[in-house]
């Protein structure tokens, strides 16, 4: 009889896997960003001065947008948080000098007035700043570091929707434009039964989609990238990328940010068990980072 029963569970359990995921892949990003809406009083705030407010932001969540259907976003929340910080005469109201995916969380800056803003642009632009992102891969990553240099363009295929890219080997790529990213690897593990990677990632470039779309290149998409793994990671409550620290040198105030480790094996929702650990996120692994020219 308990064969029997267990039988059934596990017939449940396929069967309602199933049906999940033709769910998801069949509503797609858009359609499950309705179900991740974030509280428009939570954010929180790393770091405020008269020049900058940096924000931890959550994951599956957009920066702004022009879509009145949208009811959360980062620029609505800090609108409601901040409203002495609204600036009138911006279409979105504040100054976001740099972007995140919708999918991905972490570090975002935003300039509080114009000179902090054209400081802050300027040395994106420049490529003054450092930004190092902690993901979880898909498979055992064989390199303790990698250089990824592959050019990427957009998707002639998708170009409407998410706006997928891909990298010059792909036939379908259009207008390619160099990329490069830096990866050592920190732990070797398991995430939910299957192997895994946690990585510190360098974008030394920053075109679209870049981290994602350079892991997914090199056979180790990141957990639950739903759009790079052709729509199959869908069971993974996020996509585990995040923006971890920033290193942001401007003529107005400089400023280096770090927050907490998301994707901590202490967090069960994670499902992550590392197993073996080659680099720590200190000092020692952001100087492995490091690119020729560096201040």
């Amino acid at each position: 009889m308990e064969h029997v029963i267990e039988l059934l569970i596990r017939l449940f359990i396929y069967k309602f896997d199933n049906i999940w995921r033709e769910w998801v892949s069949a509503v797609g990003e858009e359609g499950r960003r309705s179900l991740n809406l974030s509280p428009l009083n939570e954010v929180e705030v790393l770091y405020r001065s008269r020049n900058f407010l940096v924000i931890n932001k959550r994951h599956d969540i957009v920066i702004n947008s022009d879509d009145p259907t949208v009811k959360v976003s980062l620029q609505l929340q800090l609108r409601e948080l901040f409203p002495d910080l609204v600036n009138p005469n911006l279409q979105h109201d504040f100054y976001f000098v740099h972007r995140l995916d919708y999918a991905t969380s972490g570090i975002i800056c935003i300039a509080l007035h114009k000179k902090a803003c054209s400081a802050a642009t300027v040395a994106f632009s420049e490529r003054k700043t450092k930004k190092y992102y902690l993901a979880l891969l898909r498979g055992h990553v064989a390199c303790e570091i990698m250089d990824i240099y592959k050019p990427i363009g957009e998707d002639s295929e998708q170009k409407s929707g998410n706006h997928r890219m891909c990298t010059a080997s792909d036939p379908h790529c259009i207008s390619p434009r160099s990329a490069h990213t830096r990866m050592l690897v920190l732990q070797l593990g398991f995430y939910d039964q299957y192997p895994a990677t946690k990585v510190l990632l360098r974008p030394v470039t920053g075109r679209r989609h870049q981290l994602r779309v350079h892991c997914a290149d090199i056979g180790h998409t990141i957990v639950g990238d739903y759009t790079y793994s052709n729509r199959q990671d869908v069971l993974p409550h996020r996509m585990f990328l995040h923006a971890f620290r920033l290193i942001l040198v401007n003529t107005v105030e400089p400023l280096t940010l770090q927050t907490v480790d998301p994707f901590s094996s202490d967090i069960a929702a994670n499902k992550w068990t590392p197993v073996e650990t080659l680099n720590s996120t200190d000092s020692s692994s952001f100087s492995k980072l490091d690119i020729e020219g560096d201040s």
